[in-house]
């Protein structure tokens, strides 16, 4: 692994979604549209979590910071894709490139971890309703929080470690619109097969563990949901059916990544685009639009705002 004095590429080329001009500006329309509702639409939910005292609860805690790194997971590299639309050359620098592999990782495995604090919140308190403040407390939740980031910063720790020692000496094409780790290693001056390897067992586990754990919990949540017939009930089918489907669109594109990770059709890279630019619009369309109280949260701010202004 030690040939990091070998590497001369001072720069990646990113070959982007396509070569067409007329289908680039209309990129740059929608994904400018994207990423503006993904940002505004997270930012929305975190003041309105913070502004209404009836959401000082730990699901919507949890749910204020799933927003913030949905954020994070915004722009690290979807304005570059965009400004990108609007140049014949896309180049990204060895730094830069390093970079958005460190960050997109970083937040990809907080937000799994994330994921799982929330399926547990669910748990206590739809199977532990009498002690679910006993349990869930503040403090519970800074630590969720808290192991979400250190697991996802130790996560992408461990495949940068080995990935900025690699000697790249000649090829730069990335085959996509952002560095993505397994194409990168691809362009090294060397057997890859252990980084290989490593990629797989280091991304690949820990988003299948994180999925099958997530789907088991809620399998049991949802048995016992079924059970009841209560308003109460229906409102926590809702929310449970909200939060599945983030988890199904969230972790499908990226265990397909990482369980066949070096072997790419043209077609995934439109499903990266789905992974790192649409996931994050994920959260304020099925949170807000389907959930009662954030709703009437935000409609209250909305006139509290509007007041201010008369």
């Amino acid at each position: 692994m030690a040939g990091g004095n070998q590497s001369v590429v001072s720069e990646f080329v990113l070959l982007g979604l396509s070569n067409s001009r007329e289908l680039q500006f209309f990129f740059f329309v929608i994904f400018t549209i994207v990423y503006v509702a993904s940002v505004l639409g997270n930012i929305i939910i975190i003041l309105t979590i913070v502004s209404d005292s009836h959401l000082n609860s730990p699901m919507y805690f949890l749910l204020s910071n799933l927003s913030f790194i949905d954020i994070c997971q915004s722009n690290f590299a979807t304005p570059k894709m965009i400004a990108d639309f609007l140049v014949e050359k896309k180049v990204i620098s060895f730094e830069g490139c390093m970079a958005q592999i460190f960050l997109l990782h970083s937040f990809v495995g907080s937000e799994m971890m994330l994921l799982v604090a929330m399926a547990y919140d669910r748990f206590i308190a739809i199977c532990k309703p009498l002690h679910y403040s006993t349990i869930m407390n503040r403090r519970l939740c800074i630590i969720f929080v808290a192991i979400s980031w250190a697991v996802g910063i130790l996560h992408s720790v461990s495949h940068l470690a080995f990935t900025i020692d690699l000697p790249f000496c000649g090829p730069n094409e990335v085959d996509s619109f952002f560095c993505d780790l397994p194409l990168v290693i691809e362009l090294a001056c060397m057997n890859t097969y252990e980084m290989e390897i490593m990629t797989l067992t280091n991304s690949g586990l820990i988003s299948l563990s994180c999925f099958l754990a997530l789907i088991i919990s809620y399998t049991v949540i949802l048995v016992i949901v079924r059970r009841r017939s209560s308003s109460g009930s229906s409102k926590a089918l809702s929310t449970l059916t909200a939060h599945v489907t983030v988890v199904i669109l969230f972790f499908g594109p990226c265990i397909y990544f990482y369980i066949w990770p070096f072997s790419r059709l043209s077609i995934d890279k439109f499903l990266s685009v789905f992974y790192t630019v649409c996931t994050p619009l994920l959260n304020p369309i099925i949170y807000s639009f389907r959930n009662e109280d954030v709703k009437s949260a935000m409609r209250k701010l909305k006139n509290r705002y509007l007041n201010s202004w008369k």
